[in-house]
């Protein structure tokens, strides 16, 4: 397996900078948000201006929880793609993550909401995740209104986004439950067990953009005790009851640590009977959807990835 000459320029690059940056895992969470805010601009891309609405959701305790609307132009009912973005619960923002959803509305035509769920350690587990669910209470009352249609979902997201999606699709599938079932999870290098390391995080633990101790960290901000790390909320691959979960498009990196782990989880939906589908990108690192501007081919994925939508959301 050899890493794309793309993101090996991009890292030598990095590694020869007259200033090094600051490994997040050093940094207080404040300066490590807004280091990858900065780190998120330098590597925008010319996404398609799709504008959001922002919109406001509250919260049971009063508070609000931020969302972004992306619409396509239709004015007809049209299906919903709910993103969650990665930032290991303590960094990454709607802001961040812009340029995936409006890649994703473009492409498919269909809507994205874009969750700006509470980070860590301010906000620790399992509030990002009642984030996600209060965000779909508000889709299931007052998405129809705004020409969504809440019979077309897909569950989407990046990293830890994606960890939160399939949560949220796995409580969608079991039975009595009530709210908005996806057709489709999205997950693109998904984080699906903090309680284990798997080998992947040991082959790619240093210079592959993130890093294990950044790993580390990031989980110890998030959990309230190490208990949580088992917990299925937090490592989806310890969930058991998987059969009713939607069908899976799953897409790993190669040079990611979290790669062992994303195959171990489609392996898991597989044995429990649901439809998935796996891509693996095999000279790419994590985080490679906000890569395109580095790696022009990253394109390609999302169109692989609007193909997977049309086919469960039309």
């Amino acid at each position: 397996m050899t890493l794309h000459p793309d993101i090996g320029a991009f890292l030598d690059l990095a590694d020869q900078a007259p200033v090094q940056q600051a490994p997040l895992h050093t940094l207080a969470p404040v300066q490590a948000r807004a280091l990858f805010e900065n780190t998120s601009r330098q590597l925008s891309w010319a996404a398609p201006l799709v504008e959001p609405v922002h919109l406001d959701v509250t919260r049971e305790d009063g508070s609000r929880l931020p969302l972004r609307l992306y619409r396509p132009g239709s004015s007809a009912p049209t299906p919903v793609i709910v993103f969650f973005h990665g930032g290991g619960y303590v960094v990454g923002s709607l802001d961040s993550h812009q340029g995936i959803c409006q890649e994703l509305c473009q492409r498919s035509g269909f809507a994205v909401v874009s969750v700006g769920y509470r980070l860590a350690p301010e906000h620790r587990f399992p509030q990002p995740l009642e984030d996600g669910q209060r965000a779909l209470r508000w889709l299931a009352t007052e998405g129809p209104a705004l020409g969504l249609d809440t019979t077309r979902v897909a569950f989407a997201g990046d990293s830890v986004g994606a960890s939160l999606a399939t949560v949220l699709a796995q409580q969608a599938g079991l039975p009595g439950f009530e709210g908005i079932r996806p057709r489709l999870q999205l997950l693109c290098y998904p984080m699906t067990d903090a309680s284990q390391r798997h080998v992947s995080r040991e082959l790619f633990a240093e210079g592959y953009l993130l890093e294990d101790s950044t790993l580390e960290w990031f989980y110890d901000c998030h959990a309230r005790q190490p208990e949580d790390r088992a917990d299925p909320r937090f490592s989806p691959l310890l969930a058991e009851q998987l059969e009713h979960s939607a069908p899976a498009w799953i897409g790993l990196a190669g040079f990611d640590p979290l790669f062992d782990e994303g195959l171990a989880y489609a392996q898991k939906l597989r044995l429990a009977g649901v439809t998935v589908e796996l891509v693996e990108y095999a000279g790419l690192t994590h985080d490679f959807l906000r890569m395109s501007a580095v790696v022009p081919a990253v394109l390609e994925i999302y169109d692989e990835m609007v193909d997977a939508l049309k086919r469960y959301l039309q």
